[in-house]
């Protein structure tokens, strides 16, 4: 006679389990806690970059929803690149918010890219005293820390939400690094590790994240944050090694951007200048610059070349190109140079890489 095998308690607690899985329905639940939508991203869309860029760097341009961070030292071409992302979106109808504590800012410039703006004249004197346009600015003049730029950034994408602001939004700050955090201004001391660590909290934390969650489907709108930062160049690790770039205001960005994009070299600018001249008098119209993709979670793609950065924008780095935007603009030059022909002349003394394995100081862009 065969002998009883009795369930177990494993065995029943297995069945019943199972009975239970049969009969539940996770579309359901999801449903009933409210988790069955706000899944779905947006299909990726660029605020795109001129010809020129999109063929050396193989990318469309900047990544709607997405924090992208572009970095380099002085006079390499990132306001060319900054300029050229705000123009583009206006075309858009992507509302630029400009956060400028450089304050190096140029509406002349802007203009020259065709940046859309208006002059506010006192109708009495016949004096520009304001400019007007579809675009937000502020400046240090109103954010004197890094908390104040947060705050600005999340007060108005609650008004967005409020439906006051009925735009997608492209923050642009220039620059990262250039101005300090509450505890700093407090204590008299621009003090690097309490502003990196205001950054981490402020924007690591929040600010980044807001962006980023607008690329969902039931964001109404796309928000996108472009960041211009200043760099310093920390010492080689061993007596063998190269110095490496450093991210004044920490690497908070670098750690949460989706592209970054680094113009020149690590311990210099990594530009060469071109010149018109005539008669000993030379002209500056052109800056060839070195130009990579350090980071990219978009589609992958790393690439680096070279690119020539002008008061007009970019053009491709090729004589065909540079001779064309010579021609276009000789008349410019005439009141310095003179009418007649130019020949060019590139001083190159900033472009060759230091390479020095004994590099042991620490440097940092003013």
């Amino acid at each position: 006679m065969a002998k009883e095998i009795k369930p177990t308690r494993k065995s029943l607690t297995e069945a019943a389990s199972k009975e239970l899985k049969s009969a539940f329905s996770l579309d359901k639940f999801k449903v009933n806690k409210g988790l069955a939508s706000n899944v779905k991203y947006k299909e990726t869309k660029w605020i795109p970059f001129s010809p020129a860029l999109q063929e050396i760097l193989s990318i469309p341009g900047i990544p709607m929803g997405h924090n992208t961070m572009v970095r380099g030292k002085s006079n390499t071409g990132k306001s060319t690149m900054t300029i050229e992302v705000a123009v583009n979106a206006q075309k858009m109808g992507v509302l630029p918010v400009l956060i400028i504590t450089e304050m190096k800012h140029d509406w002349n410039h802007w203009k020259q890219m065709g940046f859309a703006i208006d002059d506010v004249v006192d109708k009495e004197t016949g004096e520009v005293i304001d400019q007007n346009g579809f675009f937000i600015y502020r400046d240090r003049s109103s954010l004197n820390s890094i908390e104040d730029i947060a705050s600005f950034i999340l007060d108005l994408l609650t008004e967005q939400k409020k439906g006051n602001l009925p735009y997608d939004l492209l923050f642009i700050w220039d620059s990262v690094g250039s101005i300090p955090c509450q505890m700093s201004i407090e204590h008299g001391k621009n003090n690097p590790m309490w502003n990196a660590g205001a950054i981490a909290t402020q924007f690591g934390n929040f600010v980044n994240q807001q962006i980023v969650l607008s690329r969902k489907e039931s964001s109404k709108y796309t928000n996108s944050l472009f960041i211009v930062n200043k760099v310093g160049v920390a010492p080689a690790l061993t007596p063998m090694s190269q110095p490496r770039m450093t991210n004044k205001g920490g690497d908070t960005f670098y750690y949460d951007v989706s592209l970054c994009l680094t113009f020149g070299n690590i311990s210099n600018a990594g530009t060469s200048k071109i010149h018109a001249v005539k008669d000993k008098k030379k002209v500056e119209f052109a800056l060839r610059t070195k130009i990579a993709c350090d980071k990219n979670h978009i589609n992958g793609i790393t690439t680096a070349g070279t690119i020539i950065s002008t008061v007009h924008g970019f053009i491709k780095d090729d004589p065909t190109a540079i001779k064309k935007y010579k021609d276009q603009n000789t008349n410019e030059w005439a009141d310095i140079l003179g009418k007649g022909t130019y020949s060019m002349q590139e001083d190159n003394s900033e472009w060759e890489e230091a390479t020095n394995p004994m590099f042991n100081l620490f440097e940092e862009e003013d």
